[in-house]
């Protein structure tokens, strides 16, 4: 039995725009600008699937996109400034790691996927190995063919699996194999959660 939960916005409330003034900081390029340049089909998206593979490369283009210096330490760090812990749905997580395993599945690109320790450590105790960006599978959500490449690395069949994500249409990605979806809409509470993570535990056993 797997719990496969997503990052930003479940596990963490992500401030995006937090992080894109930081980015300004060091860039001098307005939201626009730098949205223009990096988050879109050529750029994060692209990256998102693994394209580059490794976080270097990623670090290359999007200096060259940029047209800046930006460091790795740079980057992680006004990633983590953008990330609050929702310690309440942390500790579900925990709860569900007792019932069966956990991992985390969030789109994101090879650099981010080479430092979710750093940026999430409080996931570490929790999910330990077992935080993966999207890039390591080679397609984003919600392609399904990211949830099947997770499953066959993770061992787990698709009917033994709930995934929880903010976005419902990652959600119906995952449904589309047999998943088990749960939308974490805006002020999704915990308990509500909770009772999710026990049910479906229970209808497993």
């Amino acid at each position: 039995m797997l719990f496969l939960f997503d990052m930003d916005n479940v596990l963490y409330d992500y401030h995006w725009r937090v992080r894109m003034h930081g980015l300004t900081e060091l860039t001098g390029l307005d939201f626009h600008e730098l949205r223009r340049r990096w988050w879109h089909d050529e750029g994060e998206w692209k990256a998102e699937k693994g394209d580059p593979p490794t976080g270097p490369e990623y670090l290359t283009r999007v200096n060259k996109a940029l047209e800046a210096d930006i460091t790795v330490d740079q980057w992680l760090h006004h990633r983590r400034l953008a990330m609050t812990p929702r310690h309440d749905i942390i500790d579900i997580a925990a709860r569900a790691a007792e019932l069966g395993s956990v991992a985390v599945l969030t789109n994101n690109g090879a650099l981010i996927g080479e430092h979710l320790r750093t940026i999430a450590p409080e996931l570490v105790p929790i999910f330990g190995e077992h935080l993966y960006a999207t890039a390591h599978f080679r397609a984003r959500k919600p392609e399904p063919d990211v949830f099947r490449n997770a499953l066959d690395a993770l061992g787990h069949r698709a009917e033994d699996t709930l995934f929880v994500d903010d976005m419902p249409e990652n959600v119906r990605g995952a449904e589309t194999l047999g998943i088990t979806g749960e939308w974490f809409s805006p002020n999704y509470p915990a308990n509500q959660l909770l009772d999710v993570v026990e049910r479906f535990a229970q209808s497993k056993s």
